[in-house]
């Protein structure tokens, strides 16, 4: 596998910017955090990498933790790697899931994997030619291992190392199947940091397993050390639940419409807030300090949540588009209307409503869900007509849930 290198690349030891490195957005570093700021000022040059999977046709705001550090990390002159997972994601990441995650065809991951480099390219500089950044797929090295390589690698790890992960731990004790090719995601990950002769590894915390892995890996075949960074998640501090989920349909994605992106951050939890401030933009951690204090002294989170939604479109599109997707939301709910950016969702003609807002997290519970059909704070919101079961099912049709949490459901043929 060929690398790009930087030829007599400076490493800036800023440690004022090393600290926020160190400290924003992450929850756990291994070995230990003196260790990685050692060696951040050292001024070697490192090779760092974060992979993604290709589950979905985007990455979204959940991902741009790890990449948002990655940039700054680049910007201090380490040499940076973007790992696709294409090989792993026909495999299937068992990190933080209670039953079998489905397989996908070569055919499925091509075509998610599209425009990934374009959607990462909104926050790393893959042009850059003085300090270039490699985009690279581990079918290219995994698609070669033989038999023989894989049961190398399984001689690395023991079955009771395997089975500590505690999603295997409840789908044990739930006596749900547990298959032994989900033991191999684990080594295919491990094995992308020796391929990549990887310094260090970012991830989210549900990667932990996957990423200390490969230091194991790197161990044994290289005699050196990997470091570890876990970057938080986004989740609702409150509820514990993701605020960004594939597989849930709840993601904000990095190339969404700028209307629909605004409208989304909209929707978020107010008491999210301050993490997606964190971990989601280049807001300085003293200016986030300052948002904190307002919300502290009784501001309208509302207000907080159009400076954030703002932000993050301003990242993603332009500043001219996040004044106007603003000025469309403040009119549409001010008179009362159907914003135009309302989130669409593709549904079965056999699905309950209920189901289906709570995948998508428009409410946070069916017996939330009941209470407000019941109370008639559900309606066809272009005829007000209500919505009088809490069991019906779906049909073409834009809701109005609450007061001002709208959906269109759009039944497939």
């Amino acid at each position: 596998m060929k690398f790009t290198f930087s030829k007599k690349q400076e490493i800036n030891t800023d440690e004022a910017k090393i600290e926020e490195i160190l400290n924003r957005s992450v929850s756990t570093i291994y070995p230990s955090k003196d260790d990685f700021k050692k060696l951040l000022l050292s001024g070697k040059q490192l090779r760092i990498y974060v992979g993604i999977d290709p589950t979905a046709t985007y990455v979204h705001l959940g991902h741009s933790t790890n990449y948002i550090i990655l940039k700054r990390l680049h910007e201090l002159g380490h040499k940076i790697i973007v790992l696709v997972g294409d090989f792993t994601a026909m495999i299937g990441d068992p990190s933080d899931k209670n039953s079998l995650r489905k397989q996908l065809t070569k055919k499925d991951v091509f075509q998610n994997l599209k425009t990934f480099k374009q959607q990462i390219g909104k926050i790393l500089p893959f042009k850059d030619k003085r300090n270039p950044i490699d985009f690279v797929y581990n079918s290219k090295w995994l698609g070669k291992l033989n038999f023989n390589d894989l049961v190398n690698l399984a001689s690395k790890f023991t079955v009771q190392q395997m089975i500590e992960r505690d999603a295997f731990q409840k789908r044990i004790k739930e006596q749900k199947p547990l298959y032994v090719h989900e033991f191999f995601y684990p080594l295919m990950q491990g094995y992308d940091s020796v391929v990549l002769k990887a310094d260090v590894e970012i991830g989210g915390t549900d990667q932990t397993f996957n990423m200390l892995a490969g230091r194991i890996l790197v161990k044994d075949f290289q005699k050196r050390e990997k470091m570890v960074m876990t970057t938080t998640l986004l989740e609702n501090p409150l509820t514990g639940e993701k605020l960004m989920s594939k597989s849930l349909g709840t993601g904000i994605a990095l190339n969404e419409d700028y209307k629909n992106m605004f409208g989304k951050i909209m929707r978020l939890p107010d008491e999210a807030l301050l993490q997606v401030f964190t971990d989601c933009t280049n807001l300085s951690l003293l200016e986030i300090e300052r948002i904190k204090n307002e919300l502290r002294q009784g501001i309208n989170p509302r207000n907080i949540k159009l400076r954030l939604a703002k932000e993050i479109v301003s990242m993603y599109h332009s500043a001219e588009d996040a004044n106007k997707a603003e000025q469309d939301f403040i009119n549409t709910f001010s008179k009362g209307g159907i914003p135009e950016n309302v989130l669409e969702i593709k549904v079965l003609k056999d699905e309950k409503m209920a189901d289906v807002l709570l995948k998508t997290g428009t409410v946070e519970s069916k017996g939330e869900w009941r209470r407000l059909v019941l109370q008639g704070g559900v309606s066809n919101a272009e005829t007000d007509e209500k919505i009088t079961s809490p069991d019906e099912t779906v049909r073409n049709i834009t809701l109005k849930v609450g007061k001002k949490r709208f959906i269109k459901l759009v039944c497939s043929e």
